[in-house]
């Protein structure tokens, strides 16, 4: 079974709120989970308390017992200083699209 740390959706439409849950990878986003360990509203200010609330006991206690966080929880993470945040490296993202290239290359040859 591999267990993630990961957001399930809540709220309304146009109003989400998040709960921070554990829940298998095979499971929906929003369906069974296994522990609930906080909740992140994004409608708040960055610097309000309230945006985010982590019982970070359970947090190394799951992670302790091999649970993987997704991207997002581990920005949470990463800025409370529990879990360390590689950097990505996407060389892809700057080569241009094709279009783009022949414009250019059309342009150098100008």
């Amino acid at each position: 079974m591999s267990v993630v740390i990961r957001l399930a959706r809540a709220g309304t439409k146009k109003r989400p709120v998040y709960h921070v849950v554990v829940a298998d990878s095979r499971f929906p986003r929003d369906g069974r989970f296994i522990e609930r360990l906080g909740h992140f509203n994004p409608l708040l200010p960055k610097d309000n308390e309230a945006r985010l609330k982590l019982d970070m006991d359970k947090v190394k206690a799951w992670l302790a017992k091999g649970a993987q966080p997704s991207d997002r929880v581990t920005r949470f993470l990463d800025d409370a200083g529990v879990v360390k945040r590689t950097a990505r490296n996407n060389p892809e993202k700057a080569v241009p699209r094709k279009e783009r290239k022949a414009a250019a290359e059309a342009a150098a040859k100008a």
